[in-house]
Parts: C-alpha cells; structure tokens; sequence
C-alpha cells in the first residue's frame, strides 16, 4: 500500500525530517530551475541509504544528482511511470542510488561553494590592478 504526504505549507522543520525519512519517494516537480534544496534536503535526510528521488528535469540540482529519476514535470505519463519504478525499485537499487547523490552532497556542500566564491573573488583582484 503506498503512502504519501504533501506539504503545501510550511512545515515544522522536525516534521519535514520526519516526512522525509519516511517517504518511499520524494517528488520534485518544478517547472524551471529552483527547489535545489528541497531535492537536497530530502537526499540529506536519508542517513539509512534509502528511498527514491523524483526530480525535474528542469530543477538545477538534476545536473548534480545523477541517482535521480528524472522526468518532465508537464508529462502526467513521465510522472506516473517514476513513481511506479520508484515504488518497484528493489532495496540494492534504491541504496546504490541514493549512496550516490548523498556522496554528492556531502562533497559539494555550502563550505567548498562558499569556499570556491571567495577563491574566484581573490583570483580577480590581482585582474582589476591591472585593468
């Protein structure tokens, strides 16, 4: 039997974890770049291994998290068919997928982009006494 939650509203944040934890999948719908964090936080969430990303096509992150289904949000069909596979997809397949988005958010985290701005910065001054 599939179970699923929907937060149309803010959420408490223990709430969220808890909804995320739980959640067989996670569907990120958007329509063009954004809901990176959500996508994120739910792979953040996972600390047992498990569970299935859906993500748009169209999301920033869908670049980033290659473990993800990926689908275009304006095909009902493509978005049904994820969430089949998702709700089929054997324990070791989940597992593989999700060890890989979560190494990847784990290396590219807010410190080495914050980190990777002000090392661009620094690269630039030496550009602009010269210019």
């Amino acid at each position: 039997m599939a179970t699923g939650a929907l937060c149309s509203e803010q959420c408490e944040l223990t709430d969220l974890i808890a909804l995320q934890r739980l959640g067989r999948f996670c569907l990120v719908s958007s329509l063009h770049d954004g809901m990176n964090l959500v996508a994120k936080e739910f792979v953040a969430a996972r600390i047992d291994g498990d569970g299935v990303l859906i993500l748009s096509r169209f999301a920033g992150s869908a670049l980033e998290l290659g473990g993800a289904l990926q689908v275009n949000p304006f095909s009902e069909e493509e978005l049904a068919t994820a969430m089949a596979i998702a709700l089929a997809m054997p324990q070791p397949e989940r597992q593989r997928r999700m060890a890989l988005m979560r190494s990847q958010v784990a290396e590219h985290n807010v410190y080495r982009w914050g980190g990777k701005i002000l090392s661009d910065s620094i690269a630039l001054v030496p550009l602009a006494a010269h210019g």
